[in-house]
């Protein structure tokens, strides 16, 4: 006799709120992608969300040097840099649902008002503004079609900011209190005469946290030096939660280690069951995502001497990781891959203008990249730099401004186009071998200048036997921009006939997407018009940036 197939019905879904407490920077969007990393090794589909309080509707607008990286999704979308470490980490393109900022949110409701889909009542804060966070929430976890949406709410406990996130967590709380999880990023300091963790700090924030509605379930406590099992019975003890709800999470050598020490601590199997979930075993993923952990921490044959050249580095070292975060990711995946140890050297490209530069410092580095960027400010370093990679056979590659670039030197140099440039930075000069679209030249003559650039991914065109071509090991790519300038077309053929290659155009044949030498006359000497950083991933390291990698390890040889 057969028997019925068992129905299984679908857990409802769940969410996860990861709140910063006591101080910003203490790591939640890397605790947010790790839980998100080892939740997702266990076979539950996950998307995670940042929120950001800040009233710019969206990142692009910002100062890297202020804000960091921007981060450019496939649609278009410009987002903070976490998203980078989403994607990174889950090894998965995020929805434009996936972010969301406090000027999103209020310009929504007032489009909606002015439109009248209110129906004439008082719009205040609350209920539309917080209902309005809701639905999107809601929303995004729809469109992933996602089993737990983990949300990082950007800034810290007390920030006035942030009040009206955590006022939308707390209804889905309060609505579905079996199936909504907080989570609170702390730090325990540890002054230096008195030598001794404190933990006082955190059951502070903890108290503030509850006096906005919310209690936090679980408290992940980051500090210099593990926390011993005292310390942790102490914060549990004052903040109402279990002790093993107490995550130590101590200073680390590299950030994708967080996992693997999750994973020890059974967080995701203790987050599971809070959330009234069955245990899952972990998947294959994790086991390579184990190996990669160690891997690119622990490689350290053929270590390679590679530059970043970038106007970004004369305001202190935290603008590097925040303004090239994807670059260096990027580098890193790609190192591993070839088996090599990346050692990045940041150089200021100012240093390369002026009377006498001395370029005998470049000689000391296997390859040298010059990433994106706007403005006038290191151009002509940059230029100085490209010009003699290319002479000298440094392996070269350019990112976006950096591809530009090496197409007005090439212009300069050896086509000797007196004058050439772009016109982002001259616009009356005699050759602009780069311009500005035509469509986007009304925005900009109006001042309208957030969105205002080609956003997110396009397709190209291979030439077959180029660099490219045997990186990709395709005839056809797509990826993602963030530009307002191209390769002028009146220049393109005058180019090619002077030996630089377009071997990636758009579909049309209208749009350069990358320059590049062929391999007989340089080593590696390419540019992409796209960023490929932002398609790098941990287990999928970009084929540009490895085939950049190989060249210098060659070099090195």
């Amino acid at each position: 006799m057969n028997k019925k197939p068992t129905k299984i019905t679908k857990s409802p879904h769940k969410y996860i709120f990861v709140i910063g407490g006591v101080m910003s920077g203490v790591g939640k969007g890397i605790a947010t992608s790790s839980i998100g990393t080892v939740l997702s090794a266990k076979g539950l589909r996950i998307n995670l969300v940042k929120v950001d309080p800040y009233l710019n509707v969206d990142a692009g607008t910002m100062n890297p040097t202020e804000h960091g990286e921007v981060f450019v999704l496939n649609n278009g979308l410009e987002t903070d840099q976490d998203m980078g470490n989403y994607e990174r980490f889950l090894n998965r393109d995020a929805s434009d649902y996936d972010y969301m900022t406090s000027g999103m949110i209020y310009k929504d409701v007032i489009e909606k008002e002015r439109a009248l889909k209110y129906g004439g009542k008082c719009v205040e804060a609350i209920p539309h503004i917080r209902d309005e966070i809701v639905h999107r929430f809601e929303h995004a976890a729809l469109l992933n079609k996602s089993d737990i949406s983990i949300v990082e709410i950007g800034g810290t406990i007390g920030d006035y900011q942030n009040v009206m996130f955590i006022e939308a967590a707390r209804m889905l709380k309060m609505k579905r209190p079996a199936d909504v999880v907080f989570i609170m990023v702390s730090y325990l300091p540890t002054p230096g005469k008195l030598g001794e963790m404190k933990s006082r700090p955190t059951q502070n924030a903890a108290r503030q946290l509850a006096s906005y509605g919310v209690n936090a379930d679980f408290i992940i406590a980051r500090a210099e030096t593990p926390l011993d099992y005292r310390r942790k019975e102490k914060i549990a003890v004052s903040c109402n939660i279990p002790t093993e709800h107490v995550i130590s999470a101590p200073d680390i050598e590299s950030i994708y280690d967080v996992p693997v020490n999750f994973e020890k601590d059974r967080l995701a199997e203790i987050l599971m069951n809070s959330l009234s979930l069955p245990a899952r075993a972990l998947g294959p993923s994790f086991t390579e995502w184990k190996k990669f952990a160690k891997g690119i921490k622990n490689f350290t044959e053929h270590p390679l001497n590679i530059a970043i050249v970038g106007k970004y580095f004369n305001t202190g070292d935290f603008v590097l990781t925040d303004a090239y975060i994807s670059v260096l990711e990027a580098i890193k995946f790609s190192g591993y891959a070839a088996k090599v140890k990346p050692v990045i050297h940041t150089v200021n490209s100012r240093d390369f203008e002026g009377k006498k530069p001395d370029y005998s410092v470049l000689d000391q580095f296997d390859g040298i990249i010059v990433p994106g960027g706007f403005g006038e400010s290191g151009i002509e370093g940059k230029l100085n730099v490209i010009r003699y990679c290319r002479e000298n056979m440094i392996p070269y590659f350019g990112l976006c401004y950096g591809m530009q670039l090496m197409t007005i030197e090439y212009a300069r140099n050896v086509l000797g186009l007196v004058g050439a440039h772009t016109a982002e930075i001259d616009p009356k000069a005699k050759h602009l071998i780069i311009d500005i679209m035509p469509d986007q030249k009304k925005k900009i003559a109006e001042g309208d200048y957030g969105g205002s650039m080609r956003l997110g991914r396009y397709p190209a065109k291979l030439v077959q036997g180029s660099v490219a071509h045997t990186a990709y090991g395709t005839d056809k790519i797509e990826e993602r921009h963030r530009h307002r300038y191209e390769v002028n077309p009146e220049y393109i053929q005058q180019i090619e006939d002077a030996g630089l290659v377009f071997s990636g155009k758009s579909p049309d044949g209208t749009l350069m997407e990358i320059a590049e030498l062929p391999r007989k006359q340089h080593p590696f000497f390419l540019g992409t018009q796209f960023h490929p950083e932002f398609l790098a991933r941990p287990l999928a390291p970009h084929p540009l940036f490895t085939e950049f990698m190989k060249a210098a390890k060659k070099r090195k040889k």
